[in-house]
Order: structure tokens, then C-alpha cells, then sequence
């Protein structure tokens, strides 16, 4: 296992889109790394942004919002995480748990955050849940690389 593999395994895992859904598949097949250490780099990486995203996406908004085409995003945004607030206001801050953990398409840490933010859940309590839901979701992806856990439709 080089550096580069390193970094690109890393960065593939900050993707929003891809996370670490798409990190681990590449570094088993492609690097050809052992499950350990493509499981502990995607989950680095898949973490990285939480903390920016998580301090500033509040004033950022804010900023951004005195522009009509932001504004419309951001209302976008909020309607859409607002569907989740069922959950959230049931179980809090354990709700993002299972919203990250389940690896499915538009779920992981960069949405958790945004729900997060929408909902005013605190950086101690989110950063702790979503990183929970990213080494949980981390090891039901590499277990389904690996063969270990098979989804039946």
C-alpha cells in the first residue's frame, strides 16, 4: 500500500456522493488493500468534512442566503431534510445513527450534517452519532465486499 493509494482512498471517501460507499469497494478490488486499512482510511476520510461542515454551514448559509439562487437552495435543502424530522425529534441526535449507517444513495455524513445543521443538533452530539453511522454503515459495506454479508432483493 503506497501514499497516493492512501490519499486517493481518502479522498474518494469525502466525495459526497460516493463516501465511503464507494472508497471501500475501490480500495478492496482496485488498491487491492486489506479490509483494515481501507475500512480506517474511508472512515477518515468520509469524517473529514463533517467538521467543517458541521461549524460552519450555519454562518455560511447565512451569508450565502442574501443571494436569490442560494436563497432557493437552501430553502430546497431544508424542506427536503425537514421529511426527517419525525425521527429526529423522536430519538434526537440517536436519529442520525441509522440515517448514516444504512448505506443507501443520499444518505451518509455530508446529509447527516445538513440535517444536523437544519435541526440545531449540537457539534458534540452530531459529530459523536455520525461518526458512529460511518464506521457502522463502513463495516456493512466492507462485509458485502468482502462477501461476508449478501443483500437479497
Amino acid at each position: 500500500m503506497d501514499l497516493l493509494e492512501c490519499v486517493r482512498i481518502i479522498l474518494i471517501a469525502m466525495i459526497p456522493f460516493g463516501e465511503l460507499r464507494a472508497s471501500i469497494p475501490i480500495g478492496l478490488g482496485v488498491y487491492q488493500m486489506t479490509p483494515l486499512q481501507v475500512f480506517l482510511l474511508s472512515v477518515i476520510g468520509n469524517m473529514l468534512p463533517v467538521v467543517p461542515l458541521l461549524l460552519f454551514l450555519e454562518p455560511v448559509s447565512k451569508w450565502l442566503r442574501r443571494y436569490m439562487l442560494f436563497d432557493r437552495f437552501f430553502e430546497w435543502l431544508f424542506a427536503r431534510t425537514r421529511r426527517y424530522g419525525t425521527r429526529l425529534h423522536k430519538y434526537g441526535s440517536l436519529g442520525l445513527i441509522p440515517f448514516v449507517a444504512i448505506p443507501l444513495p443520499v444518505t451518509g455524513a455530508w446529509t447527516a450534517s445538513a440535517v444536523a445543521f437544519v435541526f440545531g443538533i449540537r457539534f458534540r452530539y452530531a459529530f459523536g452519532m455520525i461518526l458512529v453511522g460511518v464506521m457502522l454503515a463502513g463495516v456493512i459495506v466492507t462485509l458485502s465486499c468482502m462477501g461476508v454479508l449478501v443483500c437479497v432483493r
